[in-house]
């Protein structure tokens, strides 16, 4: 069963009441509908692990989710921050953790073809939005050291980030 926007809705609020055998089968359609939309965002063998990651960030999140609203764009942002987490891990662990990798298994071109998607992505931003981006969720640096190397307030570079990332979240979902 694949269910619908009011399904998941209905079981989300049964779920906050209390009801185990709702809560269980969120999960499932949950983890149904988070599989069908990261298969062509990420590797296959990193499917399952990412599904998870959601589903244990909806699980400490469901108290946040107000009954009112629709469910799935709850959960697409959800699953979207934590899609942006996953991409950030993998890009540092190719820069920095590249002992023990086999280079025949990844070709040289593909690497670069990624990097310079990446590289595109970040041309269709703002420079102070990719230059944001760059500084705090790729590279890991605080916001703190984010603002001073930027030249803007702490609460600028927040924007910068929170508007960025939506703005190539919504670059990548069209090209899908």
């Amino acid at each position: 069963m694949i269910a619908d926007e009011a399904t998941l809705a209905q079981l989300m609020r049964a779920s906050q009441g209390g009801d185990r055998t709702a809560y269980n089968a969120l999960l499932r359609e949950c983890g149904g509908w988070l599989t069908r939309y990261f298969r062509r965002r990420v590797a296959p063998e990193q499917l399952d692990d990412l599904v998870q990651e959601v589903l244990v960030s909806l699980h400490a999140k469901r108290a946040s989710y107000d009954p009112a609203r629709p469910f799935l764009p709850w959960l697409a942002a959800i699953a979207r921050y934590r899609w942006v987490d996953h991409l950030r891990r993998v890009y540092r662990n190719e820069e920095v953790g590249i002992e023990g990798y086999e280079f025949e298994q990844l070709p040289e071109q593909d690497a670069v073809a990624a990097r310079i998607s990446l590289d595109r992505l970040f041309e269709s931003l703002p420079e102070a939005q990719a230059t944001a981006i760059r500084l705090v969720k790729i590279q890991g640096q605080p916001v703190s050291d984010a603002a001073r190397i930027c030249g803007q307030s702490e609460s600028l570079v927040k924007v910068n980030v929170h508007r960025g990332l939506k703005r190539l979240a919504a670059l990548v979902e069209k090209a899908n």
